[in-house]
Order: C-alpha cells, then sequence, then structure tokens
C-alpha cells in the first residue's frame, strides 16, 4: 500500500475510532508501516502518584501500532509489551511514533516510541500484529 493509501485508510479508522476522539488522541501522521499520534495529558488522565496513568500511555502506544500495521491489511494485534522508562505529568504533550521493523507473512512487528514534548522518552512499546481475513 502506497503512503497515500495508507493515510486515507488511517483517516477512514480515525473517523469511526471512538476511543481514541473521547480520549483526545489526535492522529498527527499516517503512512505506509507507520503513525505518529499524540496526546495531551489531562487532569482525567491522572492516578494517585500525580503523574499519568500507565494504561493510558499504553493505550497512545497501542493506537499509533494499530494504524501503523492497519495501513498494510485489515490487522489485529497479537502480542504487546510496553517498558515505562520515566512519568508523564499534567499538561504534558506525548506523542507515540509507530515504525514497522518486519513484515513476515501475515505478521507484522511495530516498535513505538512514546516521547514528551522535551523529546525524553516516556515509553517503549513492541507490537506484533496479524492481519486478518474480512468475511464475505
Amino acid at each position: 500500500m502506497s503512503d497515500g493509501e495508507a493515510t486515507t485508510t488511517g483517516h477512514r479508522l480515525y473517523a469511526g475510532d471512538h476511543a481514541a476522539q473521547a480520549l483526545g488522541l489526535v492522529l498527527d501522521e499516517v503512512g505506509a508501516g507507520h503513525a505518529r499520534i499524540s496526546m495531551a495529558v489531562r487532569e482525567d488522565m491522572i492516578n494517585g502518584h500525580g503523574i499519568c496513568h500507565g494504561g493510558l500511555i499504553f493505550t497512545l502506544a497501542d493506537t499509533a501500532f494499530a494504524y501503523a500495521c492497519n495501513s498494510r491489511a485489515p490487522s489485529v494485534a497479537v502480542h504487546c509489551t510496553i517498558d515505562f522508562l520515566a512519568p508523564a505529568r499534567l499538561g504534558e504533550r506525548l506523542s507515540a511514533v509507530a515504525a514497522e521493523t518486519a513484515l513476515e507473512g501475515r505478521s507484522g512487528f511495530y516498535d513505538v516510541t512514546v516521547t514528551n514534548e522535551c523529546g525524553a522518552t516516556i515509553a517503549l512499546f513492541r507490537g506484533v500484529s496479524r492481519q486478518i481475513m474480512r468475511r464475505p
């Protein structure tokens, strides 16, 4: 799939992605095998330690992964891991950049780096996707 086709697919997916929209996730860029999604850390995303809830950082990274792998073909996640390196704080703008590292048959491998607006790495995510077969 070309970058133009991937961009069209990404915008079509975003139009129906009510979860991403409700969380304020923004589709900044999508192309063949890559995507960038961003979000502002809001007060309702802060946990009891006064930092962004890790599940929301995971969601940001997972969303970038989803857009990157779906730029190739309809796909779902089969395995994901995340390592948190630094806390994200109220008011920070986080960006998740997903990059395809390998394709093997119907499986895709993607690395996602989550950073804040100063460029500090907040989390590293790795996802494995599987292209799905559409039923008629």
